[in-house]
Formats: structure tokens, sequence, C-alpha cells
């Protein structure tokens, strides 16, 4: 199963309260594992740099991480981008 690292950036407008952020994360996520179900969460993280949330997600189909980054951008007001990842110990094994 391949791995992405799905990297989004919150729009100034996605919420009006942070509070309210809980709800839409909550949503998306409901979506998300409705409509791709082939995807994998392994891990999210919420970080203070260029990137607002990193989330970790498997899928052997390319096309069901696709979808999960434009359910990301369409219902998070997000700016997504999604990178293909290798471990680092299988890195190393092929070089």
């Amino acid at each position: 199963m391949a791995t992405y690292i799905i990297l989004s950036r919150i729009s100034p407008g996605a919420f009006g309260d942070p509070k309210d952020f809980k709800k839409l994360a909550t949503s998306v996520s409901a979506k998300i594992k409705s409509e791709c179900p082939g995807v994998k969460w392994r891990e999210s993280y919420f970080t203070m740099g260029r990137f607002d949330i990193v989330d970790v997600v498997e899928s052997e189909d390319p096309r069901q991480v696709e979808r999960a980054a434009m359910l990301i951008r369409g219902h998070g007001h997000c700016r997504t981008e999604t990178l293909p990842a290798t471990s680092w110990k299988e890195f190393m094994a092929h070089i």
C-alpha cells in the first residue's frame, strides 16, 4: 500500500470561531470516509509552519487520495499539496 502526505493550509474564512474548526474537521472526515473507502488515515498533525495540517494516509488507489484531497479543499476550505512518500527504511534499502 502506498503512503501519501497531504499538506493543508486552512483558508482565513473557513470558520468564524476557532471552536467551529472541530465541527468542520468532523464533517470533512466523515465525507472522506464515506466517499474514499480505500484511503486509510494513519496520522494527522496540526503544525505551526507553512502548512496547518499534515495528514499521513495510505491507499492502493491514487485516485482515491486525489478525491480525498479535493474533499479537503472543497469542504474543508483548504489549499492542499499531496506528496507520495516512501519510508526511510524502504528508501535506504533501494539505494
